[in-house]
């Protein structure tokens, strides 16, 4: 076995700004590095805590690799299941500002998690343990 060491999701995007936005002032994560310095960008990342995610700009993306072309941007396949500590306070303080796609709930799992969906139809879970595995 590989020895793995992180994953960061790596989101090709309409507009890098925006998202940087979404994701810093919706949710919460901190912006680490955008290129060029200044907008319009072709790329930028956000942090929290351990967590990392990429943003590239879609005609950039497509430049590399061509072959990509009609592809959609996102879909409901590819999703990102991200844990958290206080699940229930972050639903309340991202339900006004985000399109929710799953309500806040219980799993039978044992997860409370509720979706969202960002500006390019990526969907992000919010998970929380609150009851043993079963």
């Amino acid at each position: 076995m590989p020895p793995f060491t992180k994953l960061t999701p790596n989101l090709v995007v309409a507009d890098v700004e925006r998202s940087l936005s979404f994701y810093a002032d919706v949710l919460g994560f901190t912006r680490a590095l955008q290129v060029p310095d200044e907008p319009p960008y072709v790329f930028a990342s956000v942090t929290g805590g351990p967590v990392e995610i990429f943003f590239n700009v879609a005609e950039a993306v497509l430049k590399d690799h061509p072959d990509w072309a009609g592809k959609t941007v996102a879909s409901a396949g590819n999703s990102m299941f991200i844990e958290v500590d206080g699940v229930d306070a972050l639903y309340d303080r991202v339900r006004p500002r985000a399109k929710v796609v799953m309500p806040i709930v219980t799993q039978w799992y044992g997860m409370r998690e509720f979706g969202i969906e960002d500006p390019d139809g990526h969907i992000i879970m919010f998970a929380q343990r609150v009851q043993p595995l079963p």
